[in-house]
């Protein structure tokens, strides 16, 4: 057995990864799962803390508290050194990552009945665009946190390299493939050449052709379609009475995942009481000021995201909003979803062009389309990335999973 694991931090999942004899790659993490979805929630009822599945079942019920998610949206931005309120009390957010990471390593350490010293962190290419020095920080911080948390060595790796390590595990001969990795916070890209052999070389750096990522995910696909489609029953776009348009801050709040418990403050509170007695629509107003009372904007979130992943297989899904006052059915049709996102798509489209040329490569000579990340299974993404090396072999590898096993390996590598 291994002593060193893999860690995928990701932006709505994480996974736990380990070389062991004859056995899968990943840990379970949570009721037999090997994904831990990446929520924390504080309840303040019990003066306790819940993780991934359960936080959101304790959050559902109703208990009053708490719940944050998309922490890795914070590396590399300034919210990293604020802090939020939890039951009176102010928690830096560092401490929260803490305390998630903490709680990663833990239940793996009880799963695979060893403690882990060392560990390799998958990252994005880049977790902020157009700032080397924020991308910097946002590394710096998230090997602090681990150190904090019982880590005595770290290293890092590309999340799209990692998933090519795991790719290459399962072929029998060379190929040139293109690393679609497309998660909740960032979208990865790799051309690497791999094979059996070339998996024995201890430095893969010949190997790898071209990097690059865009920092947009399946969190800010969730964005656009809630405001294209939720929002604007909350008034999203609708006008004062002096013929101004409302202030859009707090739909934009929630309809990003890290940014929601910004819509709870009394500051927004006071603010949009005025608004609702100056609005030409107060009724979506006072929808919006009952969401936002009774703090149900992750769940308004959550149906969001349900739709998003309805529409990979439907042309269109229907979102019940029974906690909307009042009660409503919305249809989403794939249309308007791909029309909502359609300039996240075309960035995308362009970041992967820029790759291939980067690397100085034919789209005919690309081999294969490795898709992993959990919002690859988003159609039009997937197609768009798909149209650009039409020749290539189109690969499906564990959307959640491809990443923590391909860093396993390379904790392997890099500590035995």
């Amino acid at each position: 057995m291994a002593h060193a694991c893999g860690i995928d931090f990701g932006t709505s999942n994480s996974t736990v990864g380990l070389v062991r004899p004859d056995q899968p790659a990943l840990l379970m993490l949570e009721a037999g799962k090997p994904t831990l979805p990446s929520v924390v929630f504080f309840n303040a009822d019990d003066d306790a803390i819940s993780y991934g599945r359960a936080a959101l079942a304790d959050y559902l019920a109703g208990y009053d508290g708490r719940l944050m998610r998309s922490l890795k949206s914070l590396l590399g931005t300034s919210l990293i050194d604020g802090q939020t309120e939890v039951g009176g009390r102010a928690l830096p957010f560092r401490m929260l990552l803490s305390h998630f990471i903490g709680e990663l390593k833990r239940r793996a350490e009880q799963q695979a009945g060893q403690p882990f010293e060392s560990a390799v962190f998958g990252r994005p290419v880049f977790f902020i665009d157009d700032s080397a020095e924020a991308d910097r920080q946002a590394e710096a911080t998230l090997a602090e946190i681990a150190h904090a948390v019982g880590f005595k060595h770290v290293a890092f790796q590309y999340e799209p390299i990692a998933a090519a390590f795991d790719y290459e595990s399962q072929i029998a001969r060379e190929e040139l493939v293109l690393i679609a990795d497309i998660g909740g916070g960032t979208s990865d890209f790799s051309l690497v050449r791999l094979a059996p052999e070339r998996a024995r070389k201890s430095d893969r750096r010949d190997d790898i052709l071209a990097t690059g990522g865009v920092h947009l995910g399946g969190t800010d696909v969730d964005k656009y379609l809630s405001l294209a489609s939720v929002m604007p029953l909350l008034g999203y776009q609708s006008l004062l009475n002096n013929g101004t348009a409302i202030p859009s801050s707090y739909y934009f709040n929630l309809a990003t995942w890290h940014t929601i418990n910004q819509a709870y403050t009394k500051k927004t509170w006071t603010q949009l009481a005025d608004v609702v007695r100056d609005a030409r629509e107060p009724d979506k107003l006072s929808c919006l000021q009952a969401l936002i009372e009774e703090r149900a904007g992750h769940w308004l979130a959550l149906k969001v995201e349900e739709g998003k992943i309805g529409l990979s297989d439907s042309s269109e899904v229907e979102l019940d909003l029974e906690r909307l006052a009042p009660a409503q059915r919305l249809a989403v049709r794939r249309d308007d979803f791909d029309a909502a996102i359609g300039n996240l798509v075309d960035t995308v489209g362009a970041t992967v062009g820029k790759l291939l040329g980067d690397a100085g490569v034919a789209a005919a000579d690309v081999d294969t389309v490795f898709f992993t990340g959990g919002s690859s299974g988003v159609r039009l993404l997937r197609e768009r990335i798909g149209a650009l090396v039409p020749g290539a072999r189109k690969v499906e590898g564990d959307l959640f999973g491809s990443i923590g096993a391909g860093l396993a390996l390379d904790a392997v590598r890099k500590f035995g």
